[in-house]
């Protein structure tokens, strides 16, 4: 039998290995994401442009509910576009809430608490001058509301970029009257962030090639790390102007090209159709609810 309790010394994790597991784990969410867009599902066979605009108003419609079984109505709506979208559903649930809605309701906390937000204290936390004090249950569904609103939008944001590649969204952005420079600034962000990013990369596989010895979580690390904070910055500036002068001889003016044709077909039709009946149906529901 072994004994109980840890047995042995933790091994630190190097910071180059950090960054370098970061770098490759990106890549890989990007890959993975170019796949799911390739699949045949739902929103895969739904034109750009119907897709931007259909969720966009999905998007407006979550804003003005102020009731959260609506807005958790709208939520499963876009796990099922989801499942049929050919995207794993637990995927997606921890895609969503991995950061965002979590650090919302982090940061509405302390609006849950009596001394914020007046009500009717529903749990007990401390007394003060002989009056009960904590969660009330006003503070809790502004909360609730405010969690739940997010965690809608932001699924509606990542359905929209998983089963859309990134040139036929920035095409029908374009196709749609978003100004030129626009689609000009986040095309170059999106590509020169990989640019960056396989920079840093080179850095610290340079560093861990040339590294007798285990690394070491010293002065001499942190001077590595600000000097090499230091020389990135230096070859952004000059690659930035590298960048647009090879894109600008290869003929880019802004406008995004693309293979696929756009086309408006009956499928769009009835997604669009769908949409516009599931919005009316939620708005009249939150106002029959009322506030």
């Amino acid at each position: 039998m072994c004994p109980c309790g840890c047995i042995g010394k933790r091994k630190k994790v190097s910071f180059v290995e950090k960054t370098l597991n970061g770098g490759s784990g990106l890549l890989k969410q990007v890959m993975f994401s170019e796949d799911v867009a390739a699949e045949r599902g739902l929103l895969q066979r739904i034109d750009p442009r119907v897709k931007l605009l259909s969720l966009l108003g999905l998007l407006v419609v979550a804003a003005l509910l102020h009731n959260i079984p609506m807005l958790l109505v709208m939520y499963a709506a876009t796990l099922g576009l989801a499942a049929a979208s050919a995207l794993s559903v637990g995927f997606f649930i921890k895609r969503v809430w991995l950061f965002i809605p979590v650090f919302t309701g982090i940061i509405v906390l302390p609006a849950t608490l009596s001394i914020v937000t007046h009500g009717q204290v529903v749990l007990t936390l401390w007394y003060w001058h002989g009056q009960p004090e904590g969660f009330t249950a006003q503070g809790l569904t502004g909360a609730g509301l405010v969690v739940s609103r997010v965690a809608t939008s932001i699924s509606l944001v990542v359905l929209l970029t998983l089963t859309t590649p990134w040139v036929r969204l920035l095409a029908a952005l374009r196709s749609l009257g978003v100004p030129r420079i626009f689609i000009l600034i986040i095309g170059m962000a999106y590509r020169y962030l990989f640019l960056l990013l396989q920079s840093v990369t080179d850095m610290y596989e340079a560093r861990k090639a040339r590294t007798v010895g285990a690394a070491r979580h010293d002065a001499g690390a942190r001077r590595f790390v600000t000097a090499s904070a230091g020389a990135l910055f230096g070859k952004a500036n000059q690659l930035s102007d590298e960048v647009h002068q090879a894109m600008t001889a290869r003929g880019y003016r802004g406008n995004p090209r693309v293979l696929y044709r756009f086309r408006f077909t009956a499928t769009d039709a009835g997604y669009l159709f769908g949409v516009v009946v599931f919005a009316a149906l939620v708005l009249g529901g939150d106002r029959i609810l009322g506030r």
